[in-house]
């Protein structure tokens, strides 16, 4: 079992979709809101994948439920209790909003309930930050849409934009116009890359993109000098164990048929002096919780220092210790007319 001294340790996760952490029993109540039978047992049999494409097609039913600022609410209040029986005391989770945009639905309306849900966190001691995610697969004009969402809810808590979904699909060399609108609109930049992808993913988002946080990130393992350059640079990878399993993504990275956690590259990439930011991803889409990712993480051989580092990075490597300077340069900037 995990020791005490780790597990009551405060913690932070920042690679977290909003999303991805509905239990059974909250999609069931979504469902029933909307005219729909759909039982526990259903949702438990699809949150079960062969790979990452049957994983997309899950996340994309499990949304469709997503269908007004009340949905959101109901999923930011669930989250928020969750967080806090983690001991997550800070947070910056992933809104799909390209998903919302495709489904023509308001973000400012969502992202507003959104915020007054988790309000009376804050009381508890839970703090969270939110990152504005689009999906590659939907292209360069669309993740633009993202940024102006961004914009458009002038919220000082939206802390980053991301793109997720199928890394495979669109050329990292298109989204670059994307992420320097991003950063000229003061948000941090991160990206899933790695996940299915080789290391010349993790390469080209680092390098065209001037990603700060790689999502996953695990085909590192791949390039020697690649992760000389991410311990080098301080680049943090947002490693999800339990995730890789559920997904295929960690098999096929080692070109194996099935691959269990034993196999996890974690304290590979870890004592090779990169960055970790440990998190879960999509909790109740993947089994997990960020105790057991811990827990995977002492299986694995990690020691209990170890596993004390990587708690502190989880708020080392966290945006908000840079998003005020941001956002003050920001200002400045604009009073003088060089933006």
């Amino acid at each position: 079992m995990l020791p005490e001294s780790i597990a009551s340790l405060p913690k932070a996760e920042l690679h977290l979709h909003l999303e991805g952490s509905m239990q059974p029993p909250t999609v069931c109540e979504l469902t029933a809101r909307h005219g729909i039978t759909v039982t526990e047992q259903e949702v438990r049999r699809r949150y079960a994948y062969r790979n990452f494409g049957d994983f997309l097609e899950t996340f994309k039913w499990v949304t469709s439920f997503l269908r007004d600022p009340q949905d959101f609410a109901l999923i930011a209040r669930h989250l928020a209790e969750y967080l806090l029986s983690q001991r997550v005391v800070y947070a910056e989770v992933t809104i799909s909003v390209g998903v919302m945009l495709l489904r023509q639905q308001r973000v400012e309306d969502n992202f507003a309930s959104i915020l007054a849900a988790v309000e009376p966190f804050v009381r508890r001691g839970l703090r969270i930050n939110w990152i504005f995610d689009a999906v590659r697969q939907f292209g360069a004009e669309a993740a633009s849409r993202v940024v102006d969402a961004a914009r458009q809810c002038a919220s000082p808590s939206i802390i980053a934009f991301g793109i997720g979904g199928d890394e495979l699909s669109v050329p990292t060399k298109d989204l670059r116009r994307v992420y320097d609108q991003a950063a000229t609109a003061g948000l941090h930049r991160l990206i899933h890359a790695g996940e299915v992808g080789g290391p010349e993913k993790i390469r080209e988002a680092v390098e065209l993109l001037g990603a700060e946080r790689i999502g996953h990130g695990i085909a590192a393992i791949h390039d020697r000098d690649l992760m000389d350059l991410l311990a080098d640079r301080r680049i943090p990878l947002e490693i999800c164990p339990h995730s890789n399993i559920c997904t295929g993504a960690l098999a096929l990275q080692l070109g194996r048929l099935r691959a269990g956690m034993e196999h996890h590259p974690l304290p590979s990439l870890f004592r090779n002096g990169i960055p970790i930011v440990l998190s879960t991803d999509d909790p109740a889409m993947f089994h997990t919780t960020l105790l057991q990712e811990y827990q995977h993480a002492s299986d694995l051989g990690m020691t209990g220092n170890e596993l004390r580092q990587l708690a502190q990075m989880s708020f080392d490597f966290a945006f908000e210790r840079q998003h005020s300077q941001v956002q003050a340069d920001l200002r400045v900037d604009r009073q003088h007319g060089t933006s």
